[in-house]
């Protein structure tokens, strides 16, 4: 079973989405960098998964738009399930998370988003500034399979 965060509220109507997320370090797997949205939470680089896109697919989209990076080499390190509610969308969500540790990635220009400040962290930091359980969860599974 899939470690689950949030609460799921008796009675809400949840929409799926599927999203795909990265750890991505640099100085010898010292910070990790995180994406800070425009409301100011701070989140791993990724998102949802669009149709017809597989979790690759998706993944080196959303590295393109948010951090303007390539993969070269990832593996994956699990899911966790994550509720919660969008005051952005007034939409109650029901977010599997894929989570993917990119050990090798390289520049290849500017994020494409424009609206989101990126910004490295030590480890323990951004495991701290995280806004979702699941992005948390995802860096310790990292840290344990280190």
């Amino acid at each position: 079973m899939n470690p689950t965060f949030g609460k799921k509220i008796d009675g809400q109507n949840y929409q799926a989405r599927y999203g795909v997320y990265a750890i991505i370090t640099r100085n010898h797997n010292q910070e990790i960098v995180l994406v800070q949205a425009p409301n100011g939470a701070y989140f791993l680089p990724g998102g949802e998964i669009e149709a017809g896109e597989d979790h690759n697919q998706a993944l080196d989209r959303e590295l393109v738009e948010e951090l303007g990076v390539q993969a070269d080499e990832k593996s994956y390190l699990g899911q966790a399930d994550e509720y919660f509610y969008s005051r952005h969308r007034d939409t109650y969500f029901f977010n599997p998370a894929y989570i993917y540790n990119v050990k090798k990635w390289h520049d290849i220009g500017t994020p494409l988003e424009d609206f989101n400040q990126i910004k490295w962290f030590p480890v323990q930091e951004a495991i701290k500034a995280l806004k979702r359980g699941s992005h948390q969860w995802g860096i310790h599974e990292w840290l344990a399979q280190k």
